[in-house]
């Protein structure tokens, strides 16, 4: 359904191109990092390389009363250490899709479908009694993804602003594959044996926030809040920040800072944070003012 609106929303920007109601934003990067250490180096470290990848997009259509705004995050990091396999640092598969109409100056009502997943395998890696490297698959495409349905109010105050209050918002979790309980205590929610979890009666809030703050240096931030209406404990809640902060040094030579805090109490009952740093490539297209 996501990638069905994402299609007819490039159709119909492509059909209106030349006309002032469509703005775009696409953002594409790919950094390399290396860290290399001789074998008497004595503040210790681990020779690593690492490759990842991006792509933002963002594509609204704004026409009297009516907006359509669709977005699409992908994001791919591989590390190698030395002695060690290779693993993922960063993955990320996010589309959302919001359609709204306007009440006042600054509200909206809207209704938006919200999807995200990742591309490859997860593991938890560990050792074994004699030392070998150990892992064990914990996720995969498809296990988990969350397919959320909100519909509610938007404050929108200007274009890089906005903040989306949900008291209806339907969510689905898919693991499709049955198998990765044996490694996790939660199974992301969905019971052992079963692909699919239902929680209709949820609200949602999103916040973000997108925006040069000087010359050649972006800044983005998502937040996003799931209550399910049935565990109203408040250490149920489900919270997700995204920061991304990027400067551009020279050209398309950019350096990049991302990080992300989760908890989700059906993961684990504790903060989950990421902190990803970089230097490569960053090619920005588009029109949409920030």
């Amino acid at each position: 359904m996501i990638l069905a609106i994402l299609l007819t929303a490039g159709i119909l920007y492509g059909q209106e191109k030349d006309t002032t109601y469509w703005q775009h934003s696409e953002r594409t990067g790919f950094n390399f990092n290396t860290a290399a250490f001789s074998s008497n180096w004595t503040g210790g470290g681990t020779n690593n390389i690492s490759l990842s990848a991006l792509f933002l997009g963002n594509w609204n259509y704004k026409k009297d009363k009516i907006g359509w705004d669709n977005a699409l995050d992908l994001q791919y990091r591989i590390l190698k250490n030395k002695d060690q396999n290779a693993r993922k640092s960063n993955d990320l598969i996010y589309m959302d899709s919001k359609l709204g109409y306007t009440i006042s100056k600054n509200w909206n009502l809207f209704t938006a479908l919200n999807f995200q997943t990742q591309f490859a395998k997860g593991y938890q890696f560990g050792t074994d009694d004699n030392g070998a490297e150990t892992r064990a698959l914990i996720s995969k495409f498809l296990a988990p993804a969350f397919i959320t349905s909100s519909w509610g109010v938007e404050y929108k105050p200007n274009e890089f602003f906005s903040l989306r209050i949900a008291p209806f918002s339907p969510r689905i979790t898919l693991v499709t594959d049955t198998t990765l309980h044996n490694q996790l205590s939660g199974n992301y929610g969905v019971e052992v044996g079963e692909t699919v979890r239902n929680e209709w009666l949820a609200a949602k809030v999103a916040a973000s926030f997108e925006k040069d703050l000087v010359e050649n240096i972006h800044f983005k931030a998502r937040y996003e809040l799931f209550v399910n209406f049935q565990e109203l404990e408040t250490n149920r809640w489900d919270h997700r920040l995204d920061l991304a902060l990027s400067a551009k040094v020279f050209k398309a030579i950019t350096v990049s800072l991302m990080s992300t805090l989760i908890y989700d109490f059906d993961q684990i009952d504790e903060l989950q944070t990421n902190f990803l740093t970089g230097i490569g490539l960053l090619y920005t297209f588009g029109n949409m003012a920030e």
